[in-house]
């Protein structure tokens, strides 16, 4: 039965790996064909084929609720309720519609909206709302956090942003959101926000330098709620009652254990519908509910037994949580305690168990985090070490004890003024580790490392002793100290992210590295920070030789500033200089500057005459064994007739479409004088702008040059000195992009 269980989770877990779901005539034969195989011995190949069924299914009962290609971008007037916890983060509210109704057409499920200056929204109200609606999407870069996935984990047919609305019928506030409003109301040392994540699961009020620092230290398990603070809950309780029993303060006529472990359940329960019972809740609460179970009357059947029944019904009720990396840290942390405690001939004392834990820990999720593609927290081991006790002795009982005790004002208020004081003097020493050893981003590395170095993960998870164990040490390391590929002599990888609405592209010679422009930043939204800078680290590359700011629009070097501060940076050059934050050390570009690197030439042209703006944008053409790029930040058809006028040569077989496809850009004459095989488009998908304008993309069409659009194709590379074609980054199929 085992192996049928075990092949069962392998079926469910298949559908994360799928490029395309099957047809519907073959989601059809597979549970024929597994009910056929069920009499023989190859019922684990049934088990796996029932699983692959369901997973499928639900998949794409989830991609068949998404809002139609011909209503993307359109604005329509519906009606619906808002659920879960609304948040509103600089001037912005956002918040889930369920069940839509429009009277022009059918809608998904589940909306994701935002408003953008809008009111407050309150749980449970109904509202009549004008939204221009998006299908699920997100930016598509190489290793990046894939949006267009989790919002398809989490059900959500479309997004869209708010044109205009009335409230139809307005609601007392739920008992969640009127927790929510006491918590915020609270005197906690500054620290509101962060109870408010531990308590409810609302991380809107953190900040994002919080955010920084709890990834830098690997301890956003413990202020975000997730299974840990399920877990530290029940065996709070637990301990309790079996600490009770032993100093016999337990009643004698109320056996311990089961009382242990029932109230132990009853308090996670309660927990998780505070919380609102989202997933990651769901699943510690089965996990830990078979767990007691195990603890109560089957022991004799092993510990992974829980584990097997607890993942194969979490994939069961959702099959398309296998899409969060969530799932999988949390599945495999459990499985890798399991490792360190069992099967071990003595036991380690309480301090060599918990250090040894946490190092253990790190070690087996470090393949884990870096094919996901996540920051690997340096100081994370130790940090733990304080932090899981200071949490779960200090600051998670006070919280949830000062919340339970909010009708009894001065002592609830106490109690969360406690709390918040403690989380705040965590907060002090994380920063201080954080400073000192921030997250670590992990290069690209073959596909064929990850089971090597999950093999010498599992090897060094084994007791002392084992033969062969040592080898695991090289086999890890495999994943951190793989050597990269590197760029031929006389040839240039260039790299254009996906930005949405703006412009970042990294260029990459043998022995040197330049970054033009730095993506967008909108408020404390910083696509610099968040997108190109985990890129040029996932690239393998620690410092910038030069950076390159077209001119000083924000969606060109909004994002500049975080880059600059986080990696050393050789040169910025900028065109319309006078502009640049006052924190870059900003070089003006100068009209035919020429530098060679690694026997590639760059040569640059501004047009001194130019206004402030776009004009002012600095031009890069890049030359690599004949084969050109020419890079044009948001010249306009002045700038373009006044470069070709003083003769600066534009023959290029790469052009990036200047002004993001404006109409006020690529003229007739500039494409005729380029005379490109390709124009790299990068823009937002239905921008505001309207790039790249029609007009444009008919005279690119009239003139033969193929067009690349980041908003379709996602991140784009080319290697310039080959004459070759481009890949792209949503050419490599996943299910979710259908």
């Amino acid at each position: 039965m085992r192996t049928g269980m075990l092949a069962l989770a392998l079926g469910l877990l298949v559908l994360r790996f799928l490029p395309a779901l099957p047809p519907v005539w073959l989601m059809l034969a597979m549970p024929v064909i597994a009910l056929m195989l069920l009499p023989f011995r190859t019922y684990p190949l049934a088990f796996f084929l029932f699983g692959v069924t369901w997973a499928c299914v639900s998949a794409k009962s989830a991609l068949d609720d998404r809002l139609p290609e011909r209503l993307d971008g359109q604005t329509l007037w519906l009606e619906g309720k808002v659920v879960g916890l609304p948040n509103t983060v600089d001037g912005v509210v956002r918040f889930q519609l369920d069940d839509p109704v429009s009277r022009r057409t059918p809608l998904p499920g589940q909306l994701r909206i935002a408003w953008y200056g809008g009111p407050a929204v309150q749980s449970g109200e109904y509202w009549r709302l004008a939204v221009k609606l998006k299908r699920p999407g997100g930016l598509a870069n190489p290793g990046a956090f894939d949006y267009q996935a989790w919002l398809l984990a989490q059900r959500i047919g479309a997004t869209g942003t708010v044109v205009d609305g009335q409230l139809l019928r307005a609601t007392t506030h739920s008992w969640r959101d009127t927790i929510r409003q006491r918590l915020l109301a609270v005197e906690a040392q500054g620290r509101q926000g962060g109870l408010a994540a531990l308590v409810l699961g609302d991380d809107s009020g953190l900040s994002p330098a919080d955010w920084q620092v709890l990834q830098d230290t690997g301890t956003v398990h413990l202020l975000v709620i997730s299974g840990t603070h399920i877990g530290l809950l029940a065996g709070l309780l637990y301990g309790l009652v079996a600490g009770l029993a032993r100093w016999g303060f337990w009643p004698r006529f109320l056996p311990w254990l089961p009382s242990a472990c029932v109230l132990a359940l009853s308090g996670a329960l309660a927990y998780g519908y505070l919380a609102g019972f989202e997933v990651p809740v769901q699943r510690a609460c089965v996990m830990l509910g078979l767990v007691l179970l195990w603890r109560l009357r089957f022991r004799h059947l092993g510990a992974s037994w829980p584990m097997l029944i607890a993942l194969n019904l979490v994939l069961i009720v959702e099959p398309l949580i296998s899409l969060r990396p969530g799932f999988w840290l949390s599945f495999v942390a459990v499985g890798i305690l399991m490792m360190i405690f069992g099967g071990r001939l003595g036991a380690w004392r309480w301090l060599q168990s918990w250090s040894r834990a946490q190092w253990l820990i790190a070690l087996g999720l470090l393949p884990v985090l870096l094919a996901l593609s996540l920051p690997v927290s340096v100081s994370g081991p130790v940090v733990n070490l304080l932090a899981v006790p200071w949490v779960s002795i200090f600051i998670l009982p006070l919280a949830l004890f000062g919340t339970f005790f909010l009708a009894v004002p001065w002592l609830g208020e106490s109690l969360l003024w406690l709390a918040g004081g403690s989380m705040n003097a965590l907060f002090v020493v994380l920063a201080i580790a954080a400073e000192a050893a921030p997250a670590w981003t992990g290069p690209a590395t073959p596909f064929w490392v990850w089971p090597l170095s999950l093999l010498g993960a599992l090897l060094l998870l084994l007791p002392n002793g084992v033969p062969l164990r040592a080898l695991g040490w090289p086999l890890l390391l495999l994943c951190v100290l793989v050597p990269q590929k590197r760029i031929p002599q006389g040839e240039v990888e260039v790299l254009q992210l996906d930005v949405g609405q703006g412009l970042a592209i990294l260029l990459r010679t043998r022995e040197h590295t330049l970054l033009y422009d730095a993506g967008p930043r909108f408020g404390e939204f910083d696509i610099g920070e968040r997108v190109v800078l985990p890129a040029i680290r996932r690239a393998g590359i620690g410092h910038l030789d030069m950076m390159l700011l077209s001119h000083a629009d924000a969606d060109h070097a909004g994002g500049a500033p975080a880059i600059h501060q986080a990696l050393p940076v050789g040169r910025v050059l900028a065109g319309d200089a006078a502009r640049m934050p006052a924190e870059l050390p900003v070089e003006s570009c100068r009209n035919g500057e020429t530098w060679t690197w690694d026997d590639v030439t760059f040569s640059t042209w501004i047009w001194e005459q130019a206004a402030q703006g776009n004009q002012a944008s600095c031009v890069l053409r890049v030359d690599a064994r004949g084969e050109r790029l020419l890079l044009t930040g948001d010249i306009d058809v002045p700038a373009e007739r006044a470069m070709l006028e003083q003769g600066f040569d534009v023959r290029a077989h790469w052009l990036q479409a200047p002004h993001h496809g404006s109409r006020s850009s690529s003229s007739k004459a500039l494409l005729q004088a380029v005379s490109p095989k390709g124009v790299l488009i990068s823009r937002g998908r239905n921008n505001a702008f309207g790039h790249p304008h029609p007009l444009v993309m008919s005279r690119y069409r009239w003139f033969g040059i193929e067009t690349y659009d980041s908003a379709e194709l996602g991140a784009i590379t080319l290697r310039l000195g080959r004459f070759e074609g481009v890949d792209a980054e949503r050419r490599e199929r996943r299910f979710w992009r259908e």
